[in-house]
């Protein structure tokens, strides 16, 4: 199966157990693998036979920065639920990094890597 990528993408949320979190918020970064058959859009060069990752974008950050969770497990299954109902994609990988995470000590980042698919 193909792949359609998005890295990176930077939002600032509010999730998190501490009341500081909830108040406060803090950056949040995002990495999206959606899993399509290309070969149609490819050959056909056509946005209609794929996803639209500027949509695919926008459906993510909503959930991030609007929604608010104490987990980040649930941020990962929030946006795995959103994209896999609203975008022809068979699975889906999603990667949510916490690099300000409020833990006393040396780190680079803390994060949860979950893989959904339709039934």
């Amino acid at each position: 199966m193909d792949k359609i990528f998005m890295r990176g993408l930077e939002f600032y949320g509010y999730h998190g157990c501490l009341p500081s979190e909830k108040v406060n918020g803090q950056r949040f970064l995002v990495d999206i693998d959606l899993y399509i058959d290309t070969a149609p859009a490819g050959k056909q060069d056509d946005l209609q036979k794929t996803i639209d990752y500027g949509k695919v974008y926008q459906d993510v950050k909503a959930t991030v920065e609007i929604e608010r969770y104490d987990l980040i497990e649930a941020v990962a299954e929030n946006v795995a639920d959103r994209i896999l109902a609203n975008y022809p994609v068979g699975k889906i990988r999603v990667v949510i990094l916490k690099p300000q995470a409020p833990i006393d000590g040396k780190f680079d980042t803390f994060g949860v890597e979950i893989e959904r698919g339709k039934d």
